[in-house]
């Protein structure tokens, strides 16, 4: 009995050990654009309105503090923002929230206005930057993606309203 008692023990002692070794490792939330609207601005800066949708991959909620991003379309740089609304991303689920983003030097924003005119069905954006989180110091992110050039900056709300706001 002293030898299956001890066989138990290492076998024990081993898989215990092998748990304290691995790391936990949570998944990135992947952040995506969900509707622009313009919001105004003169010649200098336009501002928009972004609706981002951060999907939780994890089995556990992630509370956000805010983030900072900044969105490129058709390849060159378009925007970039900043929230600092706390929302908490549920598990295995998704928010919608709204950032405000600002566009500078006029040059720039015409240049992308006029990728709309060129009959485009879609402009491949860009999506980086940094969701703050307090638990685990927070994540990075770098998505790219399609946007309809027909559904961009149109007045009024998205169909289905945010959950959440930063």
């Amino acid at each position: 009995m002293d030898r299956r008692r001890f066989v138990v023990l290492a076998l024990t002692g081993a898989l215990l050990g092998g748990c304290a070794g691995s790391t936990f490792r949570p998944l990135k939330p992947e952040v995506s654009v969900a509707d622009i609207r313009g919001e105004g601005g003169n010649l200098l800066e336009q501002r928009f309105l972004l609706t981002l949708r951060v999907t939780n991959p994890n089995r556990f909620e992630i509370p956000v503090e805010g983030l900072s991003f900044t969105l490129d379309v058709a390849g060159e740089p378009f925007a970039r923002g900043v929230g600092n609304k706390p929302v908490t991303i549920p598990a295995l689920g998704e928010a919608l929230v709204e950032v405000k983003a600002t566009a500078g030097i006029a040059g720039l924003v015409m240049r992308q206005f006029k990728n709309l005119g060129k009959g485009l069905d879609k402009l491949e954006y860009r999506l980086k930057g940094r969701l703050v989180t307090g638990n685990f110091g927070g994540y990075d992110f770098d998505q790219k993606g399609e946007l309809d050039p027909a559904k961009l900056f149109r007045d009024g709300r998205p169909a289905k309203a945010p959950s959440e706001q930063f």
